[in-house]
């Protein structure tokens, strides 16, 4: 009996509950996380002034009101809200000995951080299924995107994306923590938190898997079948200005399409067996940081009407035109 009772009690004291995690980050070299620290201080100096710079472009320009842009709008101020619940906990740590985040802190990163990953992914697919209809059948671009069918999309990308933040959040803190409280990576994901759990997690590396794998799957087909018709369409134009006017617009779109859900899917799409967390560490850094930072320049670069818009903006303000002639000039 005695000894049922001090199993019982070492149990219960290595199922202590955890009231905060440790984000060990990158490194410890001091050198080093100071050289971190200013680089993505101007990563994401970048990220918050080409993304909301792109936004209130789109508000202003009266010549920008389409539904495209719209798309554009809704993806900019989302990569804003992405890259902000992660960067400015880990500039902080960069630069503090004190790497903790409260347990309701942790739970709040990683739904926030879940629902945007896949509110961008509907987002996508949304962006996609416009250009085709844009394209497929221009005439009727007006009726087919009117406000009551792009502003449903939007909504219900950002409905996905929260659902999916809810069911792997609620998944993920319904395990025990008793091992440590250290989570070796940069901020709260799915991944290392499972890592650190002394519960099975069998079940949740399943659904992570079939989840994000679904996910992938559907939005990955949208976009494939709308490029499909769009490029039979391409293939009956005529015009060789028609076609270099489609492949400007949707070059940087399948640019950005390729370049986000390649990494998502080498990161969660794969056995349990293949994680390697410094590894993955750096990918899921890039997907939340890098392509944010991107995106407004993937989307604005090829785009005559974005480059039109901020002509214009520059043209009104006599000190940025100053400015970049001066920078020409030298």
């Amino acid at each position: 009996m005695s000894s049922v009772l001090s199993d019982s009690y070492f149990q219960a004291s290595n199922m202590t509950e955890i009231t905060e995690f440790i984000l060990t980050g990158f490194t410890n070299n001091k050198n080093l996380k100071v050289l971190l620290f200013l680089l993505f201080l101007t990563i994401y100096i970048f990220t918050l002034i080409g993304n909301l710079g792109l936004v209130l472009l789109v508000i202003g320009d009266s010549r920008l009101h389409n539904p495209m842009y719209y798309f554009l709008c809704a993806l900019s101020l989302l990569d804003a809200c992405y890259s902000t619940v992660v960067t400015p906990k880990m500039l902080v740590n960069f630069l503090s000995s004190d790497k903790s985040i409260s347990y309701p802190g942790c739970v709040t990163q990683m739904f926030l951080f879940v629902a945007f990953g896949n509110t961008e992914c509907f987002l996508l697919a949304a962006m996609a299924y416009d250009r085709y209809v844009a394209i497929y059948n221009p005439l009727l671009y007006a009726v087919s995107m009117s406000p009551r069918v792009y502003l449903p999309l939007i909504i219900v990308s950002y409905v996905g994306g929260v659902i999916n933040g809810s069911v792997h959040t609620a998944a993920t803190f319904s395990l025990s923590f008793c091992r440590s409280n250290e989570i070796r990576h940069v901020f709260c994901d799915v991944p290392p938190l499972l890592a650190i759990s002394c519960s099975d997690t069998h079940i949740n590396q399943l659904l992570l898997f079939y989840y994000v794998g679904t996910v992938e799957l559907i939005t990955i087909l949208i976009v494939l079948i709308s490029y499909g018709f769009i490029l039979f369409s391409i293939l009956k134009m005529h015009s060789a200005e028609g076609r270099s006017k489609v492949f400007s617009t949707c070059g940087a779109h399948l640019t950005g399409v390729s370049i986000y859900h390649g990494t998502i899917i080498f990161m969660y799409v794969r056995p349990s067996s293949n994680y390697a967390l410094e590894h993955d560490m750096i990918i899921s850094t890039f997907y939340t940081i890098i392509i944010p930072m991107l995106n407004p320049i993937i989307y604005s670069l090829r785009n005559k009407d974005v480059k039109g818009a901020m002509k214009k903006v520059f043209d009104k303000n006599w000190f940025m035109k100053s400015f970049i002639f001066n920078i020409e000039l030298c």
